[in-house]
């Protein structure tokens, strides 16, 4: 795939405004309640008070680079993240795929749309005294996301909602292959929906990206299910809390 100098800029620019990073010095963490540090912000570590995405930079670019490799290969599929926040991973996928002018493959955008959901500590004990389910922060309505992808110009008939629980939505959805499959649900059940219902629609040369491994729900599920399946592409790290690895088996 050859590179096209304003389509490079265009997609640089888009990591940029997601991120917030162009008015960085403007950004504050919700937890401390002061500006954030721009290092912090780059590694994904605060709670932004303004940016679409918390994840930072290093997992952006990961996305990127996986994008990059997926075209470069013709690896078949769509894009899924499962746990979107304010959308902005998927943002940036829809922005990328129609910057190449690519309109044949769907960005998935899975999420309750309310929250996460309260710890089933009778089926997932793993997930017990998870706390997150009550913050509000990390509920963002569908109607939100919908109006950020308008914000870039982004919302089309290539971008596909999954609104519900994983354990409702990921069973039954519509997807025949997937080239990436992103994870960012935070606890054990959310990644194991995840994994269980989506990894096998992963093609050949595909990504699974998981946001939050330094999470020890969330590195427990992805653990369990590697073992399970006999998974043994190696894990890379991405920052200190993202990994991925690439399926080279079919």
């Amino acid at each position: 795939m050859s590179k096209n100098a304003g389509t490079e800029m265009y997609i640089e620019l888009l990591k940029k405004n997601i991120l917030f990073e162009i008015w960085q010095e403007h950004e504050q963490d919700i937890i401390t309640q002061r500006y954030a540090d721009p290092e912090k912000i780059r590694m994904g570590e605060i709670w932004p008070r303004i940016a679409h995405s918390m994840i930072g930079r290093m997992r952006m670019d990961n996305i990127h680079n996986c994008m990059d490799i997926i075209l470069q290969e013709n690896i078949k599929g769509d894009f899924i993240e499962t746990g979107v926040w304010r959308g902005g991973a998927c943002i940036f996928m829809r922005g990328f795929l129609k910057a190449h002018a690519i309109n044949d493959r769907n960005v998935w955008v899975a999420d309750s749309f309310q929250g996460l959901p309260a710890p089933n500590i009778i089926k997932y004990p793993q997930d017990n005294g998870d706390q997150l389910y009550k913050v509000d922060y990390l509920r963002v309505s569908l109607p939100e996301v919908q109006q950020n992808f308008q914000r870039y110009g982004l919302l089309d008939e290539n971008v596909k909602f999954l609104k519900g629980w994983f354990r409702d939505t990921l069973p039954v959805a519509p997807i025949d292959k997937l080239a990436i499959l992103r994870l960012d649900g935070d606890m054990y059940e959310s990644t194991m929906d995840s994994l269980t219902n989506l990894y096998h629609k992963v093609s050949k040369g595909g990504f699974i990206i998981i946001d939050d491994y330094a999470l020890p729900g969330c590195q427990a599920a992805v653990t369990d299910f590697r073992r399970v399946r006999k998974i043994e592409e190696p894990l890379i790290k991405i920052d200190n809390f993202g990994v991925y690895w690439r399926k080279m088996s079919s």
